[in-house]
């Protein structure tokens, strides 16, 4: 799919002076009216955002298209009438897709590019689809080819899933060139704007780049100058740096400042803009289903939900690990076999490499590795604290010279964790989860830290596929925290699926 390359520019830093009285009446210092101009050009989003929304409609119905000739060319009920409905069912099943794809807002721009909200939306379309032709079958008494809701239906779903990973991927890599970017503006105090703007450069897959701050005391926000943020204006300059910027987006970041009465003229000062607005809650960890809009007494409240440690989901999981874990060891016997052949010709030493971690509730467990290292490599340990690259907690070398030729090249790929599936077959680890602490580490931890240990250690997790060892000691315990507080089955699902690609790119192994 192509992508149109959108200029990036990042405008000049500014400031602007506080003005009381600004956000009550909704005027300039000048006393003009700050709603931004319209722009219709980009009442939709950006050019890029359109030009990405007509190809994955496009791409959906070209599927969709594909199904139904499918379900024409398939044997049919002897006769001209039975001929016929099939035809009729062949034209009707591309629009009916792209019907109940709009009405479940599928197309909506704001969840392309990343979270699986988009994917969600799909799959509820295929359940819509299947449902709705099956009912109309039985009402109208169609004898329609088993085969439709058997195998075409479901197919036409995955397909549609599948070719929408693909235009993210695309996407994702025309905003790694610096293309198809949404400019944001963002608003709060510098700390959090810093913060803002830090955690956006490390997802840079998310394709928002900061083209302006605007914060209570522009002529001191110094840090943000030298991070090369541009300070536009104060907090009640937005709608006019918004227009300035050419912005598509508003973050606004928790803080004080940022209380309800402001958000709400700040809203309607960008109201008909088509820019979007995007509010920080202040649950740095919390997310997704957890949060919950709900009105009490007429007065919108954020409701934040316990996060389940426990119940039905929790079963499924335990059974899912285990019987993934007896699969995938009877699929990769071969392998493990050659595998340990390998390091036991590497050298003097056992093959498996045995280790204390702490689990679930704190229980310690002995976890299994394939042996990379020397034998003696924990009476070298002491020897090289001074060349530790770690931060925090961790401990980590590059080039760590215990590592053996063998060992470098199974850490390279992850191979010397596949014994680690004997751990998640017995009930100690899980497929998905935190990162396995070492009793040292747990001893040191702060009763924070210490919620990685409500539920089990994992195979792997959000460190895996964000880094692994290029990870500092807040980012590994921040993405093992957001694990914990927003579990769900959906998201092991998606860990799993992104953990092969980050193995196999093999960003952040050594």
């Amino acid at each position: 799919m192509a992508l149109a390359e959108e200029r990036v520019v990042t405008g000049q830093p500014g400031s602007s002076s506080p003005v009381p009285g600004l956000v009550a009446g909704l005027v300039s210092p000048s006393g003009a009216p700050l709603l931004p101009e319209p722009r219709s050009r980009r009442s939709g989003g950006p050019r890029w955002l359109a030009r990405y929304r007509r190809g994955v409609l496009a791409l959906d119905l070209a599927i969709a298209t594909v199904v139904g000739v499918v379900s024409v060319l398939a044997p049919v009920p002897s006769g001209p009438l039975g001929q016929q409905r099939q035809i009729w069912l062949g034209v009707l099943i591309p629009l009916l897709w792209l019907a109940l794809a709009g009405l479940r807002n599928a197309y909506d721009p704001r969840v392309f590019g990343s979270g699986s909200e988009e994917y969600r939306r799909v799959a509820a379309v295929g359940v819509l689809l299947l449902a709705t032709v099956a009912f109309v079958s039985y009402a109208l008494e169609l004898d329609l080819p088993r085969t439709l809701v058997v195998f075409d239906l479901p197919a036409l779903t995955a397909a549609v899933l599948l070719g929408r990973y693909v235009a993210r991927k695309a996407l994702h890599r025309a905003r790694l060139a610096g293309r198809c970017l949404k400019r944001v503006v963002a608003v709060g105090r510098e700390g959090a704007v810093l913060e803002l703007v830090e955690h956006l450069n490390r997802e840079r897959y998310a394709g928002m780049l900061v083209v302006g701050a605007c914060v209570p005391a522009p002529s001191t926000a110094d840090r943000l100058v030298r991070a090369g943020v541009p300070v536009a204006g104060s907090l009640d300059d937005v709608a006019e740096v918004v227009r300035r910027m050419d912005a598509d987006t508003v973050a606004v970041t928790s803080a004080s400042e940022t209380a309800a009465l402001y958000l709400r003229r700040l809203t309607w000062q960008l109201e008909g803009s088509g820019v979007e607005v995007l509010v920080s809650p202040g649950l740095i960890e919390v997310a997704g289903p957890r949060l919950h809009i709900r009105p009490f007494v007429g007065l919108p409240l954020l409701s934040v939900e316990e996060p389940e440690f426990s119940g039905w989901r929790r079963l499924v999981k335990g059974t899912i690990d285990r019987v993934a874990a007896a699969l995938l060891l009877l699929a990769a016997s071969p392998v493990l076999i050659g595998i340990a052949l390998a390091v036991r010709l590497s050298g003097p030493g056992p093959v498996l490499y045995r280790q204390e971690r702490v689990g679930l509730g704190g229980q310690l467990y002995t976890m299994y590795k394939f042996r990379s290292m020397v034998v003696d490599a924990e009476a070298r340990l002491a020897a090289l604290q001074a060349a530790n690259e770690g931060d925090g907690l961790l401990f980590k070398i590059r080039h760590d010279p215990r590592v053996t030729p063998v060992g470098r090249w199974l850490r390279r790929f992850s191979l010397d964790e596949l014994p680690q599936l004997l751990n998640v077959l017995g009930g100690t680890m899980s497929l998905v989860g935190p990162r396995p602490p070492l009793p040292t580490e747990v001893e040191r931890y702060d009763s924070s830290v210490r919620r990685r240990l409500l539920v089990r250690p994992g195979l792997t997790g959000l460190w895996q596929i964000s880094g692994r060892s290029d990870l500092s000691w807040d980012d590994s315990v921040r993405l093992d925290l957001r694990y914990v507080e927003n579990w769900s089955l959906a998201l092991d699902v998606l860990i799993m699926w992104k953990t092969a690609a980050a193995v196999l790119g093999r960003r952040g192994a050594y």
